[in-house]
């Protein structure tokens, strides 16, 4: 029985290739937005499909990424988990396997070198059950990339704050909403007499709302969803009123790339 499960896991561990060497495999375009990505083995997507979704990204937010290349593979895998982080491998299987499937992670970040695209973002488009879920994990890897180098717009920053200090009701995300709470001293619907403001906290939390607000907006001009799709049992999700005045003011920062629409509709059609 021992040799059966051994052989097993040679025979899996057989069908994966480092992320370098997928990153050197897979011949890398450029969207017309600036973005740097390439599709690898039987992700499950048309090219089609992904390069409609890459170029979603308007030219304001995709001038940020130059030092990325994201790649679209079936699924990415952290060995050495059990050690410590630095020492982890990312490893790419070609192909989809439930076995392999239990050891895949939604996304891993590799550094490539100048050569290749400075970090290659490796996302298991295999792991995520459509096209809704694919998109949204590319675009809050794009949101929280961005964020990270340019930093939360400063009225954004009044805006949200503005919520916040307001009680407007939720989140979008457990980090704004647990970040939110931490910086307010309180539960982040208490409307209980407040500390001092906890600066650090609030920084965290203009950052995850603002992460949060370019991913959604992303969204919404690739695919047709209903918001309550975002829901997470852990926190209440924003106001649908609040969450729309987010959404337009990163509209108005970074207008949508030709050929896409942003449009808020409060009730279906049909």
């Amino acid at each position: 029985m021992a040799e059966g499960v051994r052989a097993m896991a040679e025979g899996i561990q057989g069908k994966l290739i480092e992320a370098a060497q997928a990153a050197r495999e897979a011949p890398v375009r450029r969207s017309a937005n600036g973005i740097q990505w390439a599709p690898f083995g039987e992700n499950g997507q048309t090219e089609a499909e992904l390069a409609r979704m890459v170029q979603a990204v308007p030219v304001g937010i995709a001038a940020a990424l130059k030092r990325k290349a994201y790649y679209f593979v079936p699924l990415a895998i952290a060995e050495g988990r059990g050690g410590e982080s630095g020492g982890q491998t990312t490893m790419i299987a070609p192909a989809y396997s439930t076995a392999l499937a239990d050891e895949a992670i939604c996304h891993r970040n590799v550094a490539l070198g100048s050569g290749e695209g400075g970090e290659g973002v490796f996302i298991s488009a295999r792991l995520m059950n459509d096209r809704f879920a694919l998109a949204f994990e590319f675009f809050i890897n794009v949101g929280h990339a961005f964020v990270d180098e340019v930093g939360v717009a400063g009225a954004f920053a009044e805006l949200v704050w503005g919520h916040a200090t307001s009680d407007v009701r939720g989140e979008t995300s457990m980090d704004a909403w647990e970040s939110r709470a931490a910086a307010m001293g309180g539960g982040a619907d208490s409307h209980d007499v407040r500390p001092k403001i906890d600066e650090k906290a609030k920084t965290e939390y203009l950052t995850a709302a603002f992460s949060d607000a370019v991913a959604i907006y992303l969204l919404s001009l690739t695919v047709d969803f209903d918001y309550s799709e975002l829901r997470e049992r852990e926190y209440p999700l924003l106001a649908p009123q609040a969450l729309a005045e987010r959404l337009k003011m990163v509209a108005q920062l970074f207008p949508p790339n030709p050929d896409y629409e942003f449009a808020i509709r409060y009730r279906r059609r049909g």
